[in-house]
């Protein structure tokens, strides 16, 4: 007769990681005895939960849905087992993030060192491709997004305010002009995030304020590709003030028009809606919200 709660975290473990032979040395049995696990799951629960064959696994809609549902059953199973065993519930285990590229930064670098000097147990495995993800499929614990359009199943929590700022290397506003006005952007050379403004418009002046529409020559999703090109003087850029500040500061760019209102939106953290957090979720989100994480940085 097969364990019913092992056949779950089998599941589960093969749902995240996409291998069944991996699973199988990661847990010690044999990959015919994890295949039988996962077709005990989708007997129990009468639908196909996994796709596989000879190269790729990959979850069903159900398979997915069916993950999302059980994960936090897992992992507060999982800590309650440890909890036995210690007298104070401390986060440990690999927290894994995706998060901005623009965010590879040493001031967050600073943050995470922070949090893992109080935190040793929690390592970090983080992905900075900055491209749309799929959270539950990839097993992904925590998402870091600004302007974020959050999936079906998932929540966020305001982290942090970041102000935008539009800046140009000096070099290229000496041979284009230095903007008096917002009307002198029309149809300038832009450096455009794709995520937000690939066609080139953003807004100035807050809600009341009027939409300018340049002419994006570099679009990307890739924050790090526009700064640079921004530097080397390609075109204009809106960049964070967290991340241009020392090229600004060096000389290396120029704030353009900045008595501008320009756009202030949020840092948010996204993550699985799930009644439990697991611990090392849970505290690295109290530390980013709190004196040591964004707002020491953030300034």
């Amino acid at each position: 007769m097969m364990d019913t709660l092992l056949s779950l975290r089998v599941f589960a473990e093969v749902a995240e990681h996409k291998n069944f032979s991996a699973v199988a040395e990661r847990l010690n049995i044999s990959p015919a005895m994890t295949s039988k696990h996962v077709k005990h799951v989708e007997a129990r629960v009468g639908a196909r939960l996994l796709n596989r064959n000879s190269r790729n696994v990959s979850l069903t809609e159900a398979g997915a849905q069916y993950l999302l549902t059980i994960r936090p059953l897992l992992d507060g199973l999982a800590e309650a087992e440890a909890q036995l065993t210690s007298d104070s519930l401390s986060p440990r285990g690999t927290l894994r993030m995706s998060m901005p590229v623009w965010m590879s930064n040493p001031a967050f670098a600073q943050i995470l060192t922070a949090y893992h000097q109080q935190n040793p147990h929690v390592t970090f495995d983080v992905d900075l491709s900055g491209r749309k993800i799929n959270m539950v499929e990839e097993a992904i614990d925590l998402a870091l997004r600004v302007a974020f359009k959050l999936d079906e199943g998932l929540i966020a929590r305001k982290l942090a305010e970041v102000t935008f700022q539009l800046a140009a290397a000096p070099a290229f506003l000496d041979r284009f002009g230095r903007p008096k006005t917002p009307e002198d952007l029309i149809n300038a050379p832009m450096l455009a995030y794709s995520q937000v403004a690939a066609d080139g418009r953003i807004r100035f002046g807050g809600e009341k304020g009027l939409d300018i529409k340049l002419r994006p020559i570099l679009v990307s999703s890739n924050e790090s590709i526009l700064h640079q090109a921004a530097v080397a003087g390609m075109g204009f850029a809106m960049l964070p003030n967290w991340s241009a500040q020392n090229d600004v500061k060096d000389g290396r760019l120029e704030t353009v028009l900045p008595e501008i209102a320009w756009p202030k939106l949020h840092i948010q953290a996204i993550y699985a809606d799930r009644s439990y957090l697991p611990a090392k979720v849970r505290s690295f989100l109290d530390f980013l919200a709190g004196p040591d994480g964004f707002s020491a940085v953030l300034k």
